[in-house]
């Protein structure tokens, strides 16, 4: 009789075990890709009533979003730190700084240049009455809107003179960096507003797909 006890009891074990492998396999999730991140990021931003008119620069990467610019209110920069939580963040270091003055972005979040405001206002670096290409977008050929083939190089070389004559950025000493249209900026800058400033100028290249901020805050090194 024992031993019928301990056979069964032996079946059962070897048939919940294909179970718990099975369950175990469904509940690894696939991370999402820090682009994807970004994008969802962004895009939670853009709509979000708090910060739309703001501009919030988002840069992810390998799961650690950092969030940089200005908004008006503390409630605003937590509110900020809420919309960039989500599947596949590992920690939000947001950076934000809270200026009740902060200028609000003409152009919008990501993916609003150019919207047309409540009052039908013409969109933002619209060339013709018919309606241009939206600000900063690449056209089908990979083309810059000056007819400039949009290469790394290219993208690095705008990049640093988007700096030049920047007052926030004297004296800093950044080092740029672009692989496959996405840009590292490595290097000290002087100030939280000036680190704030060189990733929004690096995000207003054209053909730039993300921004890796790795700067720090300090003197020029020697």
């Amino acid at each position: 009789m024992r031993a019928i006890m301990w056979g069964a009891l032996a079946v059962a074990v070897l048939a919940a075990a294909p179970a718990a492998v099975s369950a175990n396999a469904q509940t690894t999730a696939v991370k999402p890709a820090d682009s994807t991140i970004d994008d969802r990021i962004e895009s939670r931003i853009s709509k979000d009533s708090t910060l739309k008119n703001y501009k919030v620069d988002v840069a992810v990467d390998h799961g650690i979003v950092t969030l940089t610019g200005a908004v008006p209110t503390e409630t605003a920069r937590r509110r900020a730190t809420q919309l960039a939580t989500i599947t596949g963040v590992s920690r939000v270091d947001n950076q934000l700084i809270v200026d009740p003055s902060a200028p609000k972005n003409l152009k919008g979040t990501v993916g609003t240049a150019g919207e047309k405001t409540k009052e039908g206002a013409v969109k933002v670096g619209e060339k013709t009455k018919e309606g241009a290409e939206k600000v900063g977008e690449k056209t089908k050929e990979g083309l810059s809107k000056t007819g400039e083939v949009i290469t790394d190089a290219w993208i690095t070389s705008r990049v640093h003179s988007k700096f030049i004559g920047e007052d926030l950025l004297k004296d800093s000493d950044i080092n740029v960096d672009t692989n496959d249209h996405v840009v590292t900026l490595k290097g000290t800058v002087m100030s939280q507003a000036a680190r704030a400033r060189a990733v929004a100028q690096a995000k207003d290249v054209e053909g730039v797909h993300r921004v890796v901020d790795q700067l720090t805050i300090g003197p020029k090194r020697q």
